[in-house]
């Protein structure tokens, strides 16, 4: 009874693409994500079949390694990711995420030298912006990184930095002066610098399988030549970062919801009540029919967004609106099919629960949801 999504896709090959996604996820991922997820333990492995695949650089050039797929196909790839395991979806926006600020900003000696590895699945990234004192104001960062002849030298924390203990590397903004936003600067770290070390995994309600560290840079030499831009653009580029980052939370959330959607849908079909499936009750039927329009909703403006980025337009005022009403609507289905399962919905041995509780992420990470609604006023109120 689960609905197929049907996608909107530009060419045959992107439908290509879209198949071996989901024979991907259906062979290799949904077999072993519960007992990841019970386990709190991260499925490195999953990263690495989808890298020798060529799906952890879809949104690059091929010249240095990418897939040259517009954002809409990427999307729509971390959507079907999501709906089978959103620790894999996640994974996949957070990497692609890390790797924007070399991919759109690097110069081409530095993009010719690193973004290959990273694009074909050797790596993983992690991106560093956040701090224990910094996080919807994400200029107010003290992290500092002082000039040393031909390193920087890093000193502070970041907080709540996905992949953080398993990434290979980190995309780290620090601060090289005191001119506010203007001082805010990126270098593009590897894990194994001295000085660069990541703290125990919190210990979250959800995304068990995910991991969430503090990054503690203490003395930590990065060389100079991995400066990605100029000194000062840090900003500029963390804040371009994030809105694509926040499409890729987007797909996210409509991927779960869709999950959330699925199971109930099933359950409705064949749990009896009165004599008759539960779906066929007009209270339920009416509440599927709602729940099945905000996620069809959510994923058509998750494109819009994309179609715009791809077409260089504008776009940052509609990802933000994909993203807070894409989170709110996963929230919301997730939430209505623990309903529609009852007492079964609140049990481990049904997925609901798990969906509802990745779901709260989804409205905090890359800007909370109250962020994303200052975002949008400001560009309704600008004048």
């Amino acid at each position: 009874m689960a609905v197929r999504v049907e996608r909107t896709l530009p060419t045959p090959e992107a439908h290509e693409l879209i198949g071996l996604v989901r024979e991907i996820a259906t062979a290799e991922l949904a077999p072993v994500a519960v007992e990841h997820e019970r386990a709190g333990r991260f499925p490195r492995e999953a990263f690495a079949t989808l890298g020798q695949a060529g799906l952890l650089g879809l949104a690059y050039p091929e010249e240095y390694g990418g897939g040259a797929q517009p954002f809409e196909v990427y999307l729509q790839v971390v959507e079907e990711l999501a709906t089978t395991w959103l620790t894999v979806g996640l994974g996949v926006s957070v990497h692609t995420l890390a790797c924007f600020p070399l991919g759109t900003y690097g110069s081409e000696e530095q993009r010719r030298r690193w973004l290959p590895e990273m694009l074909g699945g050797d790596l993983l990234g992690a991106y560093c912006l956040s701090e224990p004192h910094s996080g919807s104001d994400a200029a107010a960062l003290s992290t500092s990184a002082v000039r040393d002849g031909a390193d920087y030298v890093l000193s502070g924390t970041k907080a709540w930095i996905t992949h953080g203990g398993v990434a290979d590397f980190y995309a780290v903004m620090v601060r090289t002066s005191a001119e506010g936003p203007r001082g805010i600067s990126c270098l593009l770290a590897d894990a194994s610098t001295p000085g660069l070390s990541a703290g125990p995994p919190e210990r979250k309600m959800g995304l068990t399988g995910s991991p969430t560290t503090t990054i503690v840079l203490h003395d930590a030499r990065v060389p100079a030549e991995r400066l990605i831009g100029a000194e000062g653009e840090g900003f500029r580029i963390a804040l371009a970062a994030l809105d694509s980052g926040r499409l890729g939370i987007a797909a996210c959330a409509v991927g779960l919801a869709q999950a959330a959607l699925d199971a109930a849908l099933d359950w409705a079909g064949e749990r009896q009540q009165f004599g008759r499936p539960v779906g066929q009750h007009q209270g339920l039927s009416f509440l599927l029919a709602d729940l099945a329009t905000q996620v069809a909703a959510a994923r058509a403006l998750y494109l819009d967004a994309a179609r715009l980025r791809d077409a260089g337009q504008p776009f940052g005022t509609r990802a933000a609106m994909a993203k807070l009403f894409a989170t709110d609507t996963a929230m919301r289905v997730t939430t209505e099919a623990i309903q529609v399962l009852g007492g079964y919905g609140y049990v481990e041995d049904y997925p609901v629960e798990r969906y509802f509780r990745e779901a709260k992420m989804l409205q905090i990470v890359e800007g909370t949801n109250q962020i994303q609604r200052l975002v949008i006023g400001r560009a309704l109120t600008k004048g």
